[in-house]
């Protein structure tokens, strides 16, 4: 493949300023190995996994009750088993960054008057009062606490209290609807619900009580719910309000010590939920051990943030990427939570963001660095971005043309990742000391022994394949939720290829070590980053009289825009009208998401399938992205072959 010119490459400065520098001179002195660029010091971590992990556990001193013994137990996926023995807890990695001089968090909403600080002594203090709320509700290790909140800086307390006492978190941001929300929360039979009274996006409020008396009802294991003032500036809950319900100010009242549970290295931290293309949503357990590991690697050495950094990613608590920018505090960094539009009130409101907080490091998705783009923004003329060092990029593949823009008007290097919800992490993105070409990530992380299969399961170098993972990560799943013989989480991963990661993404390896991403190889809708299983759009949809059947693609464009159109199927007598257009978006936009109301809303003769009765999203998906239908498809195998022609004449 031809080498194009790199569009960053590190200084010298650089290279001996980064933390992963610091940390290959640590490596080559405790491990007697010679790692003198990154590459050799990939090669050595996903070779040597054991001295691997055991290095990063040492190298930031990771707290446990315990003294680490075997790292690697088990060498297999799935069913690795890491640190047999350990006792340790999230929160406690947290709690050692502690200090007067800095914000842990800082809250930014749609103007600048809700800009909101807490300090490191406060945010220990709302934990611990919360996690004795959450003790004297009945709260105890395995239990479960949800949220239903906006991206605030209550949802990271609610998050740490519950981590702290052993308890098991999961959240959705309040964009979901109830019925997409009990779908994921309900199945874990929480007993308590932390919750908002509503959230503001776009310049409107977003009233949601109804949504929480309509979750409250559906889960009746709950005991406790949690109600965060948003919309109004408090919650008067006295004589007369709900039974079990309590507001934020009286469950975060008092100076309750913070003393973290010990549990075991695999003990559940948090459930996150796939994307429910096909039935409900899978919940996907991950564990403290395997988090903290695969966090402090991620976030000290692959973006290079320490305790000196503000870190800033546009995302929401029902996106792993939440999860991530939470790791910020595992390194001592201050980190902003935002709630709001990032186009509101002008497009260029991130960058903006950016500069009041004065953040060294910005997440984003590329529609949005595509917005800006077509906008005519200039945000390195417009805002003083000199604090900024580097640009994050994931949700979908970042174009060669945005990547120049960024460059051209943002004036850092581009860290484009990509990952999952099923690690929590990313297995491809940047290093302070690897080269940025347009279009590219620039590297593996640290432990990622990635490849590019083909349908043989032979690796490949220049050519497109299946992104496979040939050895186990701490952070891999340590199961799916109410899968007690694991058989749902062994064939979402490892059916193809026994006994290595098929995470569904098409990539090409080139020679040079760089990675280029062609989209998702299933069928999950990923707008802005924000995923969505096709099985919510159906629910939805499917649901009026006027439709029989749907089909929706969510297809990347060559231009780093992303093109969703949803195809219905008319009952009898019905009229694609735009009365109906309109209902089905309000359903859409009120039953699943509103950030996944389709660009078009196309009347389509039928919905191919196979002869076992699956939509055919994938392949045609691929059909609009250009492939050969011919070379993707067995007509034979359809239940209504004539039907993909039609669907080629809808390509855009």
């Amino acid at each position: 493949m031809e080498s194009p010119q790199p569009q960053w490459e590190p200084t010298r400065d650089d290279v001996r300023n980064a933390r992963i520098t610091d940390y290959a001179s640590w490596v080559e002195r405790e491990y007697s190995v010679s790692v003198p660029d990154y590459h050799s010091l990939w090669r050595w971590s996903v070779e040597h996994l054991d001295d691997f992990w055991r290095s990063v556990w040492d190298y930031f001193g990771v707290r446990s009750a315990t003294p680490v013994g075997e790292v690697l137990a088990q060498d297999r996926m799935p069913g690795a088993v890491w640190f047999p023995g350990i006792r340790l807890n999230y929160v406690d990695q947290v709690l050692r960054n502690e200090r007067a001089d800095r914000p842990a968090i800082v809250y930014s909403g749609e103007t600048a008057a809700e800009d909101v600080t807490m300090s490191w002594a406060e945010l220990r203090r709302q934990v611990g009062a919360l996690a004795a709320t959450l003790r004297s509700s009945g709260v105890g290790p395995g239990d479960r606490v949800v949220g239903y909140l906006p991206n605030i800086p209550e949802t990271v307390v609610a998050f740490l209290a519950t981590a702290s006492l052993g308890a098991i978190w999961a959240a959705c941001g309040q964009d979901y609807s109830a019925p997409a929300a009990l779908d994921r929360l309900g199945q874990l039979e929480p007993s308590v619900l932390i919750t908002a009274d509503g959230y503001r996006f776009g310049g409107k409020q977003h009233d949601r009580h109804e949504s929480i008396a309509e979750l409250r009802a559906g889960m009746p294991s709950l005991t406790t719910t949690v109600l965060v003032p948003r919309l109004a500036a408090a919650v008067d809950l006295e004589g007369g309000g709900p039974e079990g319900v309590m507001s934020w100010a009286e469950a975060t009242a008092g100076d309750a010590p913070l003393e973290p549970v010990d549990v075991d290295f695999d003990h559940p931290l948090w459930v996150v939920f796939s994307s429910g293309t096909t039935g409900l949503p899978k919940g996907i357990v991950h564990g403290h051990g395997g988090v903290i590991l695969e966090h402090l690697k991620s976030v000290a050495l692959q973006m290079d943030i320490g305790p000196e950094d503000t870190f800033f990613w546009y995302t929401s608590p029902s996106w792993m990427m939440w999860n991530f920018q939470v790791a910020g505090l595992l390194v001592g960094a201050t980190v902003v939570c935002y709630d709001g539009n990032p186009g509101y009130p002008d497009v260029d409101s991130l960058w903006a963001l950016t500069a009041r907080h004065r953040a060294t490091v910005l997440g984003t998705s590329p529609g949005y660095v595509l917005a800006c783009a077509k906008a005519g923004v200039v945000p390195r003329r417009d805002h003083d971005l000199s604090a900024l060092r580097t640009v994050g990029i994931t949700g979908s593949t970042l174009p060669a043309s945005s990547s120049l823009w960024i460059a051209e008007n943002v004036g850092v290097p581009v860290a484009s990742i990509t990952g999952g919800t099923d690690v929590v992490s990313a297995f491809i993105g940047g290093a302070p000391t690897v080269p940025v070409w347009p279009g590219e990530l620039s590297t593996p992380f640290l432990g990622v022994a990635l490849e590019a299969y083909d349908e043989g399961g032979v690796p490949i170098r220049g050519d497109v394949g299946e992104l496979v993972i040939t050895k186990p990560m701490p952070s891999m799943p340590i199961r799916f939720w109410n899968d007690p013989d694991g058989k749902r989480y062994h064939d979402a991963y490892f059916d193809d290829f026994p006994g290595v990661w098929r995470h569904g993404d098409w990539i090409t390896i080139t020679e040079r070590g760089s990675v280029l991403m062609h989209g998702r190889s299933d069928s999950t809708l990923n707008r802005n980053g924000i995923r969505m299983g096709s099985a919510d759009i159906y629910q939805a949809v499917e649901r009026l009289p006027e439709i029989t059947e749907a089909l929706v693609i969510g297809a990347e464009q060559p231009d780093g825009g992303y093109w969703m159109p949803l195809f219905v199927v008319l009952a009898d007598g019905a009229v694609l009208d735009g009365a109906l257009e309109d209902r089905i978006k309000a359903t859409i936009r009120e039953q699943a998401s509103p950030r996944h109301v389709p660009d078009e809303i196309i009347a389509a003769p039928g919905v191919p399938h196979t002869r076992t009765g699956k939509k055919l999203e994938v392949p045609i998906k691929r059909m609009f992205q250009g492939a050969d239908a011919d070379r993707i498809l067995d007509r034979s195998a359809i239940d209504a072959p004539e039907l993909i022609d039609w669907y080629l004449q809808q390509k855009r």
